[in-house]
């Protein structure tokens, strides 16, 4: 939930929220969290008893294994197996959302839900862009699993995004750790995967 007085100050957060609430309402897959309800006259009682009224707030499904964030640093390394087992997945998600022309650009373990048979779900579209996906330029993303074109201030494709993360993030199952700390030359890590 979202305090109105907060997105009046910050229309940028106000634009993320519409955005969000547009996209998973045209969004309809087994991996990627459903929009239950959305509004902005919401109110919640604090535990101190005072009312705060006029809340934005999107209501998605409720996925009981938590996020996979917590998983991989519960298994540590998985192994290609479990590699698999989620690569397929997470392709099926990002296949779908780029076929109707949406790219999430944050993709990562924390934006990303397990439910109790070990499925997995993409939620937070608040940095999302749809329709015009070929021609990004915003700087949007987390830095440990973001592109080097966005880092780089570069025009770039939202779909070549994405699976730059998704690399990332199948990197991390498979192996229990970030591939490097940052896309950047300069990062040694990252460095070798460029220059093999």
């Amino acid at each position: 939930m979202l305090k109105e007085e907060f997105l009046k100050r910050e229309n940028d957060s106000l634009n993320n929220v519409h955005n969000e609430i547009q996209i998973l309402k045209s969004l309809h897959h087994n991996g990627i969290v459903r929009l239950l309800d959305f509004g902005d006259h919401g109110s919640c009682i604090k535990p101190s008893g005072r009312l705060i009224p006029d809340l934005v707030y999107i209501t998605m499904e409720y996925v009981p294994g938590g996020l996979l964030f917590d998983l991989c640093q519960e298994m540590g390394a998985m192994g290609e197996d479990a590699g698999r087992f989620f690569a397929h997945q997470m392709l099926d998600s990002i296949e779908y959302m780029h076929q109707h022309r949406v790219v999430h650009r944050d993709l990562k373990l924390e934006n990303i839900l397990v439910d109790k048979n070990m499925n997995l779900k993409i939620a937070d579209f608040g940095f999302a862009s749809y329709k015009n996906i070929d021609c990004l330029k915003s700087y949007r993303g987390t830095m440990t699993y973001m592109a080097p074109e966005i880092k780089e201030g570069k025009v770039y494709k939202g779909t070549t995004v994405d699976l730059f993360s998704f690399a990332v993030i199948l990197f991390i199952i498979v192996q229990g750790i970030f591939p490097f700390k940052e896309a950047r030359k300069e990062e040694y890590f990252y460095n070798l995967i460029l220059t093999g």
